[in-house]
Formats: C-alpha cells, sequence, structure tokens
C-alpha cells in the first residue's frame, strides 16, 4: 500500500478579502469570501496551502447540482478552475449576480 497524500486539510482560517475588504470568519471549510464570493489559490487540494501560485479566484459561474449551488471559480493569474458549494452564510444577491452575468 502507498502513502496517498490526504485530499483534505481542514484549517479554520479567518481572513480579510483581497478582492472586496469584507472580514470572514473561517469554519475549516471556508474557502472563499461569503460577500463577492471571490477566493485565492492556496491550495492543491482543500486546506493544505500547497499552491505557489496566490492569484484571484473570480467566481466566474453558478451551477445547479442535486439541489446544490455550486460556485465555479477560475484564477486571474494562472488560468486553474475549481469549484466548491454555495454555503449558507454566502450572500444569494453574489450568487444571482454572477447568474445574470452568465445570461447576457
Amino acid at each position: 500500500m502507498t502513502n496517498q497524500p490526504k485530499k483534505f486539510t481542514r484549517k479554520i482560517e479567518d481572513f480579510v478579502c483581497e478582492k472586496c475588504g469584507e472580514k470572514n470568519i473561517g469554519s475549516g471549510f471556508t474557502n472563499h469570501c461569503s460577500k463577492c464570493l471571490w477566493s485565492k489559490h492556496v491550495d492543491i487540494n482543500p486546506g493544505d496551502r500547497a499552491a505557489n501560485c496566490g492569484g484571484m479566484m473570480e467566481p466566474v459561474r453558478i451551477d445547479f447540482e442535486k439541489g446544490k449551488y455550486i460556485i465555479n471559480h477560475r484564477c486571474v493569474k494562472c488560468g486553474l478552475q475549481k469549484r466548491q458549494s454555495v454555503e449558507k452564510n454566502d450572500d444569494f444577491d453574489a450568487v444571482i449576480s454572477i447568474v445574470k452575468k452568465m445570461a447576457k
């Protein structure tokens, strides 16, 4: 049996959003700003803080799958794309704003 790296590391960290300045209280599962939904490219696997990029991750699309809204982020620096569920404390007006941009 080989040693597989952990795919998820729970990190409870508060942060100030580099896009909008909102203070976010981390839960260990928080990966984006609850106000503007932007994220930061800091992980390879969730919570590992192993990515060297550090670019801002723009919320570019919202999908609706199995009863959940999913944010699709794209790194503005390297182009990496990742997905994350919309959380209960996220600003739903920000979600709707992204959906409206998609419709144009």
